[in-house]
């Protein structure tokens, strides 16, 4: 009988694999163009479309809505790029380009992440508004990374529950030195120059590394005040002296320091979009992938040798990588 099993899904799999192959060479046969100098040329990718909200009267406009959440990071593996930081520039580009967009929604649910992923996803979206109005809506949380993302954004909406701010940079690494001598293990290292293990865990930080560090995240923690105070049209010193010390603040308080425009609900997001757009009986379509099938062989192929687990500490915590720039509230540090 198992014999019998194995040999049907083994069928199974094939005829979906043989499909895959035909579906993929149509899409690539579709997909690359044949130019006049004789260069093939592929579309750009594109996400699918979802109507949220339907269009009135006889419109043809549209809000583009384009969500990002959980950790921001190159790491991230992408939907239709090669990360999640291509993604969501994939979407913004498709937002621009196409003509029947008149505004953009960003739904923000994210702690941050990395300083250079949110910074290019802020300089795509701080593009895209030079273009078309992006309006920013904060989910449950919008904080540190993700706040710094919301700044390049026309208006930003929260709600009175979101938790944002958290405005700072932190870096981390572990010290396991002590357990390697209690284990009898040394490292052996040869090094190029003095810093070049600076963050190793097998050993104290001396004076200098400290030093160094410090002085790489404080340049940055003065890039990110920077722009909050030209985003928002803030004192920059009076950030410093205030919320910029890393504290998460409630939506209204984000509200009363000025860090937001309005708090309110999606729709009130979408309501903003048609009204920045100038096109009131605009539909609004989520941008979301569409089905593909090597994703769905992939699972099928792991499926029997697969085990379900649950993980509570990796969905809450992101899995945050020694030595890395990370904008994130302290207690997803930890």
């Amino acid at each position: 009988m198992s014999n019998k099993r194995y040999g049907c899904i083994g069928i199974v799999l094939f005829l979906l694999l043989c499909l895959s192959g035909l579906v993929n060479l149509i899409l690539i046969a579709k997909g690359n163009k044949l130019s006049a100098t004789g260069v093939v040329s592929r579309d750009l990718p594109e996400f699918g479309e979802t109507t949220v909200e339907r269009a009135s009267g006889a419109s043809t406009d549209k809000i583009a809505l384009i969500g990002l959440r959980g950790l921001i990071s190159s790491s991230v593996s992408g939907s239709l790029g090669e990360s999640m930081v291509d993604d969501i520039k994939i979407a913004l580009r498709q937002a621009v380009d196409d003509d029947r967009v008149k505004a953009i929604v960003l739904n923000i649910d994210s702690p941050g992440g990395e300083v250079t992923a949110s910074d290019v996803i802020y300089n795509a979206v701080k593009n895209a508004r030079a273009k078309k109005p992006v309006v920013i809506y904060m989910g449950s949380l919008a904080a540190s990374g993700g706040f710094y993302v919301s700044c390049g954004g026309s208006w930003l909406i929260a709600n009175e529950t979101t938790l944002t701010g958290s405005i700072g940079v932190i870096i981390e690494t572990v010290n396991y030195k002590d357990l390697m001598g209690k284990i009898g293990v040394s490292p052996v290292v040869f090094k190029s120059g003095k810093f070049k293990d600076m963050l190793s865990g097998s050993r104290d930080m001396t004076d200098d590394e400290k030093a160094y560090i410090q002085n790489m995240v404080t340049e940055t923690y003065g890039k990110f005040v920077k722009i909050v105070a030209d985003e928002r049209k803030l004192p920059e010193q009076g950030l410093r002296d205030g919320i910029a010390d890393g504290r998460v603040i409630s939506g209204k308080d984000a509200l009363d320091d000025k860090l937001i425009n309005q708090l309110g609900q999606i729709e009130d997001a979408f309501a903003k979009a048609r009204e920045l757009g100038g096109a009131p009986g605009a539909a609004v379509v989520r941008y979301q992938p569409g089905f593909k099938l090597g994703k769905l062989l992939q699972m099928l192929g792991q499926s029997e040798q697969s085990k379900i687990e649950i993980n509570l500490t990796q969905k809450l915590l992101p899995p945050l990588e020694s030595g890395r720039l990370y904008m994130l509230p302290s207690f997803y540090a930890q």
